[in-house]
C-alpha cells in the first residue's frame, strides 16, 4: 500500500484558480505566530520552514521542518483554534498562500482533494499517537525511533536511510526528554544496529 503523505501537496494550478497567491518570505521571517488566528493554507514552492514554540524560559522546541511541495496550517482551518506554534522561514522561502474561505470552497468543488486531506489528517493523528506512545518508553532507542517515524511521516516514500533528520542532537534531546549524552550514545547504538546511518553528523533514517 502506498504511503499517504501527511502534508498535502495540491496541484498549483488548482490553488491559483481558487485565489492562491505567491508570497516570498525572508530568512528567519515569521509566517505566523503562536496565538494568532488561523487564516490561510500554506504550500511551499521553495525554501524551508520550521514549526517551533518556546517554553516559559525562552527555550526553543522545534516540532518539524518542512520543505518544497509540503504544506502546513491546514488542520486548524477546520476548527476555531489559535496557532499552537510559530512558523518561521529558515531561508528565503516562496509559498502559495490561500485564504481560509477560498480553501473551503476549493474542497467543496474538489471532493477528491477533500478525501485525500482526510486521509492525510488521519495519518498525522496516527503518527502522533505512535510518537506519544513511544515517548512513554523507558528505552531511549524506542523514544528516538518514535520521533524519527513521526518526522518521516511528513515525507513521501518508504526508502531506508534516505530521509535526513534536520535536527541537532540538542534539539532531539529536547523533543524526547533525554539528555544530550544519552542521545549521542543511542544514535551510535542505532547506527551499529543499522536502524539509521550517518552522513557526517546528519542522521539518515
Amino acid at each position: 500500500m502506498k504511503k499517504t503523505v501527511s502534508c498535502m501537496n495540491i496541484d498549483e494550478k488548482t490553488l491559483y484558480e481558487f485565489g492562491g497567491e505567491n508570497i516570498i518570505y525572508r530568512s528567519k521571517e515569521f509566517i505566523f505566530k503562536e496565538g494568532e488566528h488561523s487564516q490561510y493554507y500554506f504550500q511551499i514552492i521553495s525554501g524551508k520552514v520550521k514549526l517551533n514554540t518556546f517554553n516559559e524560559n525562552g527555550k526553543e522546541f522545534i516540532l518539524n521542518i518542512l520543505g518544497k511541495n509540503q504544506s502546513f496550517g491546514d488542520p486548524l482551518l477546520f476548527i476555531e483554534k489559535l496557532y499552537p506554534t510559530n512558523a518561521v522561514s529558515l531561508q528565503p522561502t516562496e509559498i502559495i498562500r490561500m485564504p481560509k474561505n477560498n480553501f473551503m470552497e476549493m474542497l467543496k468543488s474538489n471532493p477528491d482533494i477533500s478525501l485525500e486531506m482526510n486521509m492525510c489528517l488521519s495519518q498525522r493523528l496516527y503518527y502522533n499517537s505512535l510518537m506519544v506512545r513511544n515517548m512513554a518508553s523507558s528505552d531511549p532507542a524506542q523514544r528516538l525511533k518514535g520521533l524519527l517515524d513521526y518526522l518521516k511521516s511528513y515525507h513521501d516514500g518508504d526508502c531506508q536511510h534516505c530521509f535526513p533528520i534536520e535536527l541537532t542532537r540538542q534539539q532531539i534531546a529536547d523533543l524526547t526528554g533525554l539528555r544530550v549524552e544519552t542521545v549521542i550514545r543511542t544514535v551510535k547504538k542505532m547506527v551499529t544496529n543499522e536502524v539509521i546511518k550517518l552522513d557526517g553528523r546528519r542522521i539518515l533514517y
